[in-house]
């Protein structure tokens, strides 16, 4: 009886250990999906990279999760990956406190100066805004980020390389004007770089990301700063190789990751 009772226990321990090494009961069919989506978006960076002599740690996967559900991106968080880009505040705001801390959060979208505050005040670990266009929302960021005491925000000025009415950003001939502004009279942000959405079928985006390259070398002549300490965010889910082949630092990637966007039938602007 006693032998009986020893191999059961045995059994037991047995069955337990077993359990222990197995991997957490899988996700739904999706959300594993992306995970798997997010690695296969990591391998293609560090090809691309590879192929222009240069290392994948030199480039940030930004996973724009817009329209996105809380649960899928926590999915993705799991898997490994801690930077994230969002395009609405409103929807930014409510996602942020039901995640973890360390996100890093990239603001992606037209930024509205009465979005400012509840943006800031809002997301604590709001890493970046990519999207400064003009004097008047740079001037608006300093003072709140002034008021509410917060550390330095990092900001990109955002570039319209295509020359569409439909896009934001600054004029390149404009750009380099609105850095000095940025660096010389808003002292609680930290200029980083440029950013670039280009066309929206690719056919030019050649063109966009060397248009986007010659802005910086203007503004890192004019502000006296090596190239490396301004970034080039260009490169989203159609075009990021190219963008990493012609020397993008930070690339924006949605759909690719985290599938086709689902809008509602209002969407608010911000």
């Amino acid at each position: 009886m006693d032998d009986q009772e020893g191999k059961r226990e045995k059994e037991s321990r047995d069955a337990a250990g077993t359990r222990s090494e197995q991997p957490p009961m899988a996700s739904p069919a999706v959300e594993g999906a992306a995970a798997a989506s997010l690695r296969s978006v990591l391998h293609r960076v560090r090809q691309a990279a590879e192929k222009s002599c240069r290392s994948s740690d030199q480039i940030r996967v930004v996973a724009v999760s817009k329209t996105k559900p809380v649960a899928l991106i926590r999915e993705v968080y799991d898997a490994g990956h801690r930077c994230f880009g969002e395009n609405y505040v409103q929807e930014l705001v409510e996602k942020a406190p039901q995640l973890p801390g360390d996100i890093e959060w990239h603001f992606i979208g037209h930024l509205q100066s009465n979005k400012v505050k509840p943006l800031l005040t809002g997301v604590p670990s709001l890493a970046m805004v990519e999207t400064v266009d003009d004097e008047k929302i740079a001037n608006h960021l300093n003072r709140v980020v002034e008021s509410i005491g917060r550390k330095l925000l990092k900001v990109m000025v955002q570039v319209n390389t295509s020359g569409e009415a439909s896009k934001s950003g600054v004029n390149p001939s404009e750009c380099v004007e609105l850095v000095k502004h940025i660096s010389l009279a808003c002292t609680n942000l930290e200029f980083c770089g440029l950013m670039t959405i280009g066309m929206p079928d690719y056919t030019s985006t050649p063109e966009n990301f060397k248009t986007l390259a010659n802005c910086r070398t203007e503004v890192c002549k004019t502000l006296g700063i090596p190239e490396e300490h301004c970034e080039l965010s260009m490169g989203m889910s159609g075009d990021f190789e190219l963008a990493v082949e012609m020397g993008s630092t930070n690339i924006r990637i949605g759909s690719t990751i985290f599938g086709a966007r689902e809008y509602p039938k209002e969407q608010t602007t911000n």
